[in-house]
């Protein structure tokens, strides 16, 4: 053998470039045409070939598709000098009920006086919960009382608040008393509540996004001073909190479409 790679590194440089070129792998090496010779023979000389890129067909994304990823479930006290993990699941938990907390006082196919408290109005002070400059009553099955006896500077806001809280009402005002007239339950009205839902699920993975984020940046500031596997494996665990979050709003979600819809 050592005969044979001696006798080699004696040919020639062109030809031993072709010989070592031509047991390549064909995806490696490319051919081009120096000259032609004599009854249409062709010379050609190997050259080194971009390399090629070998892309999954979809039979093999698909079928890897399928597959369930491997879960970490990391001990927050072995971390707890990095990143606060329990604190961090408190955050998307508190995102869970106050979705959830949306759902029972809003989007109700009744609407009832609660329904009515957390709106927002926009006033001279900032922005009002409605329960905090009125007083909500139930006149009737069919009438809501708001009166804003107390804060009547700050009645044409809260028409507006009223108007504009995608619950489909058309309050009227006669002096600082409004009266809010509850929509009947009809096809449209279960729809236009679904839609409602569906936001603010939206609004709660925005929310859901910044805990996230936060906990991300909070991560990267110990990346000098702890092993490039760790903050890995913990940036997995957070990111593994996320979509199980996002799971349990999308469930939440679900169930409230399929009681909004009957």
């Amino acid at each position: 053998m050592a005969l044979g790679l001696k006798c080699f590194r004696m040919v020639h440089p062109t030809f031993r470039n072709y010989l070592a070129a031509s047991i390549r792998p064909v995806s490696e090496v490319t051919l081009k045409t120096v000259h032609e010779r004599p009854h249409g023979h062709r010379q050609y000389m190997a050259y080194s070939a971009v390399p090629v890129r070998h892309f999954a067909t979809k039979k093999a994304k698909a079928k890897g598709k399928g597959q369930s990823q491997t879960r970490v479930n990391i001990n927050a006290a072995l971390v707890e000098d990095i990143i606060n993990l329990e604190e961090v699941n408190e955050e998307m938990k508190s995102v869970i009920e106050a979705l959830k907390d949306n759902f029972n006082k809003t989007l109700n196919i009744r609407t009832s006086p609660g329904s009515l408290d957390k709106i927002a109005v926009v006033t001279a002070d900032g922005k009002l919960a409605l329960n905090q400059i009125s007083q909500i009553s139930m006149k009737s099955p069919q009438l809501i009382l708001v009166n804003m006896a107390s804060f009547p500077e700050c009645t044409a806001a809260a028409i507006k608040a009223i108007r504009e809280s995608g619950m489909n009402l058309n309050p009227e005002v006669e002096g600082t008393l409004i009266r809010v007239p509850i929509p009947q339950v009809t096809r449209e009205h279960r729809e236009m509540l679904v839609k409602l839902a569906k936001q603010n699920t939206n609004k709660a993975k925005d929310s859901l996004r910044k805990v996230r984020t936060n906990s991300m940046n909070k991560l990267k500031k110990s990346k000098y001073t702890v092993s490039e596997d760790t903050i890995r494996l913990i940036e997995k665990q957070i990111s593994q909190m996320a979509d199980d979050t996002v799971a349990e709003l999308d469930r939440h979600l679900a169930v409230k479409t399929k009681e909004l819809l009957g």
